[in-house]
């Protein structure tokens, strides 16, 4: 199968070099796409009340829970295109991107549907104070009707970084969010909409990046190929999406779930405290980026070098990515504690603003590493195709654990420092039980290999 210039053989030449190089642009397109969004809540902080930033942050949560079960679909789209490509199978890597984009249409257009429904429900659910309420609703009505570029974009870079190429995500994003910015500055300064004004330029720019996407997959000569013109699902290739990535976006549902609960109990400590949450929020994203970018680097070289049957490589491949991923986390979480109030000076000059923002910094970012042993782990059992029994040990560790939390624990002690403990406890327990079940899971597959066929290693095994 021949190799383009952005593509990345993950089965063969030297590991950390190739880890190194895949999950680079994953960290500058995640990081971005935060400073993009954080570009919002600047604009919103600086040239609207805080109310309105309040009203921004109040639909975080909401938002990820409508698109999680979907994005989760994508991972699966991941590991399966992946472990085709390792394999060398076109076949197989047509099949699957043709399936995967036509769910990403129609089901994104669904979801669409399904999220300007239950909006204003659901922020009320989530206890959203009187005085936010319709700005909350505007935005996340006018973020909802994008959700289909949003799908289109998320499963297309999911094909990309099955075969290695994290590289031209980031150049589309780049273009997407420099429009986003000016677009912001040109709505709100300008058009004095505010919140509206920071929603219409996010979903332009969600459009114009799912147009780059599909322009790639439309004229490229790879298998990877997908031909707008012949819409179809291949039901084998789609359950298996579903089989992978249904447990990865109820897991991820759930933690949104789990969050808008925290969420509302934030709420209770009124708005300052929802804006100070909110611009810390927007700087603990760029924290998250090790846990995100090797998560999603030990999906694929996890799922190609399984396809290929490389399985010493599967082992080295978790190791460098649970090793960077500590490190990153550790030092993005310590320095911005560190300069903490600095960077939130930036969101919102409001002192009471920044002190609650410098106090999710103090119990969450110095934990941080915790997270990034979570999420790889999650990340190396998903690409070995163990993605349900990873999402029922995330969903009761972390997800219930959370409820029980808020409702066990904190009405004892309404502070906002034992609310926000709930995170790096939860992180924890589920890092040691995803950890115990990958090296059971890996010795186990090893182990079966290794004997297959009477051999080790390509020899026959000796008599007995």
């Amino acid at each position: 199968m021949a190799a383009s210039k952005y593509q990345i053989d993950m089965c063969h030449g030297p590991l950390f070099g190739k880890i190194v190089l895949f999950s680079l642009p994953l960290m500058f397109t995640y990081i971005l796409q935060l400073l993009f969004n954080a570009a919002d809540l600047i604009v919103i902080g600086h040239y609207a009340p805080h109310e309105a930033m309040a009203a921004v942050g109040a639909t975080m949560n909401l938002n990820s829970l409508v698109i999680n079960i979907f994005i989760g679909i994508s991972i699966g789209a991941n590991v399966l295109a992946a472990r085709y490509f390792g394999a060398r199978d076109r076949r197989s890597i047509t099949r699957t991107v043709q399936t995967t984009m036509t769910v990403a249409l129609f089901g994104g257009i669904l979801l669409m549907i399904v999220g300007l429904l239950v909006a204003r429900p659901l922020l009320i659910l989530m206890d959203t104070p009187e005085n936010i309420l319709p700005q909350a609703c505007t935005y996340i009505r006018i973020c909802f009707c994008a959700i289909p570029c949003i799908m289109l974009y998320n499963f297309g870079c999911a094909i990309l970084r099955a075969v290695g190429d994290t590289r031209r995500p980031l150049f589309f994003l780049v273009i997407a969010g420099v429009i986003n910015v000016l677009l912001n500055l040109f709505f709100v300064i300008v058009c004095g909409m505010e919140v509206a004004g920071v929603a219409l330029a996010t979903a332009i720019s969600h459009a114009i990046s799912a147009g780059l996407i599909l322009r790639t997959l439309s004229v490229t000569r790879e298998a990877y190929r997908f031909n707008l013109k012949k819409l179809y699902v291949d039901w084998k290739i789609f359950f298996e999406m579903l089989k992978i990535g249904i447990p990865a976006g109820v897991q991820s549902s759930c933690f949104a779930i789990s969050n808008m609960i925290i969420q509302s109990s934030i709420n209770s400590f009124g708005s300052l405290a929802m804006a100070g949450m909110t611009a810390a929020l927007g700087v603990e994203g760029i924290v998250y980026v090790g846990s995100f970018s090797f998560h999603q680097t030990a999906i694929s070289f996890v799922a190609q070098n399984l396809g290929g049957k490389k399985f010493k490589r599967i082992q080295r491949s978790l190791f460098n990515c649970f090793f960077c991923a500590c490190l990153c986390n550790l030092i993005l979480g310590e320095g911005f504690y560190l300069f903490g109030e600095q960077v939130l000076r930036i969101f919102n000059p409001n002192p009471e603003v920044i002190a609650w923002g410098l106090l999710r910094m103090k119990m969450l970012f110095t934990t941080y590493f915790l997270c990034g042993i979570m999420d790889v782990a999650s990340g190396g059992l998903r690409g070995l195709g163990y993605s349900f029994l990873s999402a029922v040990i995330t969903l009761f560790g972390a997800c219930v654990f959370r409820v029980w939390w808020v409702f066990e624990i904190f009405p004892h002690y309404r502070t906002m420092e034992n609310l926000l403990l709930s995170y790096p406890i939860s992180w924890l327990l589920v890092a040691i039980l995803n950890s115990t079940l990958l090296y059971w899971v890996c010795r186990r597959l090893f182990r079966a290999q290794r004997w297959k066929g009477g051999r080790i290693g390509g020899a026959k095994r000796p008599a007995v």
